[in-house]
Order: C-alpha cells, then structure tokens, then sequence
C-alpha cells in the first residue's frame, strides 16, 4: 500500500507540478529519485514498515509474493528510468506529461499484483493501458506510432470486453467479486464459471501477448517509440503476468484440471510462433518483439504449473528479463539503424557497450551463469513436474531462440563497422549498461538474492 499511494501522488505532484517548474532535468531528476523512493517504500512494507493504515480488506491483499514482485518491478522501472529516462526528451514538448504517465503505470501495475477483488483487476489494468495508449502514439509525427496507437486501443478496448464479459458471468456464478477459491460444488460444475475462465484466459492472454492473441504485438512494439516499447515489454508485461498468475492460483485452482490443457496449449503456440517468427526478421527491434512473445511463453509455464519453482522461477524470470531488456532497448533508442547491420564492428568500436549487449542477449537465450538461465530452468523444472513433453519443447525452443540472439553477437564482433554504426556511446551510459549486465550475471549465480526477500 505505501508505493501504491505515493506512487500516485508522485503523479500528480509531478503533473502539477510542471505547470511551475519547467525546467526538463529537475523533473527528470525528481522522476528517478521518485522511483527510488517507490522501491524503498516497498522493501518497507516488507519489513513491516506501513506508512498508511487504511482498510482495504476484500480490495487488496499484499502478500509477501506480491511485495517482491512489486519489489522487482520498481527497482526494474528504476533502471529503465536510469538508462532510459534521457531519451524520452527527443520526443517533444511533453517530457514531464510522459513521466507522469509512468508513474500512474506503476500505481496500476502494484494494484494488478495485489489485487484480492476482480473490480480492482480490472481498475489496475486499465489504469495501465490508457496511458500506454497515448505513449504508443507519443511521437506525433511519424505515421506508424500513430498506426500503433490506433491498432493497440481497438484492440485493447476489444480485449477488456472480453474481460468484462468474463467478470460478468463469474459474478453470476459466485454473485461476487472476490479473487478467492471457492468450494462451492455448484460454483464449481457451474458452466458459467466455466465460461468466466476461459474469458478471463483469453483477455488476460492478450494483454500479456499470448498466442493466437498476440496479432497486435509486432506492430504496436515496431511502431511505437523505441524507449517507450522498452517499458511495455518489461515491467508492465512482468506486472500483468503476476496478474495472470494470482488469478489462476487463487480464484481457479479448484477448475486446475479444467483450464491447464488450455493453458499448455497457449503455451506450445506461443513458443513455437514466437521463436520460430523471430528467426526471419531484418530489424532487431522487431525481433525483440517476436522474441518478448517468446519469453511470454515461458512466463505462461508459471501459470500452466503454479507451484513453488514456477513462482519462484517467475520472480527470478520478471526481473532477469527486464533487465536484459531494458539494457538492449536503451542502445537501440540511441542508434538510428535498427538491423542487424547496424550492429556491426560495435565491438570495435564501443567494447564497453558491447560486452554488455553480449551479456544481456546471452541472458534472453538463456546460457549458463546468467540469470535467465536459471530462469528458464526453473520454470522448464515447473512444466516437467506434470508434462514431460512440455519441458522438452520448450528446452528446444529455448535452443531455437540461441540462433537469432547470437545473429546480434556475430554482428557485434564479427563483421565490419558500418556507416550507421554508432561511434560511441556516452561512457557514464556504457558504465551503467555494464553494471546492470553484471546484476544479471549475479542473479545467475546467487538467485538467493531475490528468495531471500521471499522467505525471510
């Protein structure tokens, strides 16, 4: 509850606030201590700190998971805002309007994690996507962050439908809204529970682009601006998936049997058309969007599983992967060329810059003494407790996404310089890149770091 309300308030003072200060770098400045005070706050609570007292009983539950999954989220915007913050100056005149956005984002990503009714489930997620709305589109001149914009609010708004629909008929069946198991034998044999499931299912994987329902994702992360696409692809899918996984594991695990075939379905869907798509793409950012419905699909093995390695594994894979991702995205807003051969001779000549790329694709394609190694192993561990047939194939999917991850380092260190290539990154920027590359590489090797927080 502490970052939840402050994280608010940092908006709206933020928002207020600029109408008096205009100056860009004190707003900036104001938005990263901000995020850091977030993430303080929540290791507060942790310890038992509470800095409001209010009765949100039936609304909210925050739990010990939730707390260091909020935990890893904040300290993941930190860093996004760190790395990132900067470019989102080149975007115009609505630099603090921007920040004011994110920090709305995270308040609704904290209620999404930590919900306990499903009125606040869907409060949180559209406190998410509108303002993801206006930030696709923040580039007002260029045709395709407009295109992307569009696609991603039609499509949004279809999805919340969906998701409405579902609450609708769970109601019905439950006549409450309340995110608990319910033993209730009618509720249970209910064909409006059940209906309510596959609804939720199906909103929920859109929003966190599952497939079949990923169909707006290519072109919302190719369209909308680079650094902005680094915050959607991270943090929110991180916050929504947390979503996804308390939904399952405390609404529906009495239906398990009912739902996870569903589940393991989506799952092999998204592997296969995610890792097997990214394969052929010229641009590296495009690929990243391929490769983001990829790593859902290991994400969704936590929901397909909900045991203690798949949720122990979804903590160590949310902020893994956020890092890496952030990391390559903060590069890519700083460059001009997004393919491959924009890439070429960086090694040459940013080696700084380049060591921490190679570790952050080494960390997406899962290579040993990287935390997204130890990510996707336990989450491949949490599919093989119940289908060993799932474990294998995301083992060779995992295989397939080495090929398309290592195409980025063989341009880095393998091939010539190019005209696009940038000359040099500022070395304060490289020095933060390759700090955060060697986070990722203590998380690979000591993930007690995140389970201690979990355990005591």
């Amino acid at each position: 509850m502490n970052a939840l309300l402050v994280s608010a308030l940092l908006g709206v003072l933020l928002l207020f606030g600029s109408v008096f200060v205009k100056n860009r770098s004190i707003n900036y400045y104001i938005a990263l201590v901000g995020s850091a005070v977030l993430f303080l706050l929540n290791v507060a609570e942790l310890k038992g700190v509470q800095l409001f007292n209010l009765n949100a009983e039936g609304l909210f539950h925050f739990d010990r998971y939730a707390l260091v999954l909020n935990g890893l989220i904040l300290f993941a915007v930190f860093c996004y805002l760190l790395l990132s913050g900067r470019s989102i100056e080149k975007l115009g005149s609505g630099f603090t309007d921007y920040l004011v956005l994110l920090f709305f984002i995270c308040a609704g990503m904290i209620m999404v994690t930590s919900y306990s009714s499903l009125l606040i489930l869907f409060l949180g997620v559209e406190i998410i996507s509108i303002p993801l709305y206006i930030l696709t589109a923040s580039d007002k001149k260029n045709l395709k962050s407009n295109e992307a914009a569009l696609k991603y609010f039609l499509l949004g708004s279809f999805s919340t439908g969906l998701m409405l629909l579902g609450m609708a008929l769970f109601y019905g069946a439950r006549g409450n809204f309340a995110a608990v198991v319910s033993v209730d034998s009618t509720v249970l044999t209910s064909s409006l529970q059940l209906a309510s499931i596959l609804l939720l299912l199906f909103s929920m994987s859109f929003k966190v682009s599952v497939v079949p329902f990923h169909f707006w994702t290519p072109d919302v992360y190719d369209g909308a601006p680079t650094v902005f696409t680094s915050f959607m692809a991270t943090v929110v899918k991180v916050a929504l998936f947390g979503a996804f996984i308390r939904l399952f594991e405390d609404t529906f695990s009495m239906q398990f049997v009912k739902w996870q075939l569903w589940v393991a379905v989506l799952v092999v869907l998204t592997l296969f058309v995610g890792n097997f798509t990214a394969v052929f793409q010229q641009s590296v950012k495009r690929m990243l969007a391929y490769s983001s419905i990829a790593q859902a699909g290991f994400m969704l093995l936590a929901v397909y599983a909900i045991n203690g390695a798949a949720k122990e594994g979804f903590l160590l894979y949310a902020i893994s992967y956020s890092l890496a991702t952030i990391g390559i995205f903060a590069v890519l807003s700083r460059m001009s060329d997004y393919t491959f051969e924009g890439f070429n001779g960086l090694g040459k000549k940013d080696p700084i810059t380049a060591a921490a790329l190679t570790i952050f694709f080494l960390s997406l394609a899962g290579i040993p003494l990287t935390g997204g190694f130890l990510a996707k192993l336990f989450m491949i561990k949490a599919a093989l407790s119940f289908a060993t047939w799932l474990g294998i194939i995301a083992v060779l999917m995992a295989v397939v996404s080495v090929y398309y991850y290592f195409k980025v380092i063989q341009s880095i260190y393998f091939k010539e310089p190019g005209e696009s290539t940038p000359v040099a990154f500022p070395r304060s920027f490289s020095l933060l890149l390759l700090l955060i590359a060697a986070l990722t590489i203590c998380l690979g090797v000591y993930p007690e770091v995140i389970f201690s927080w979990l355990y005591f």
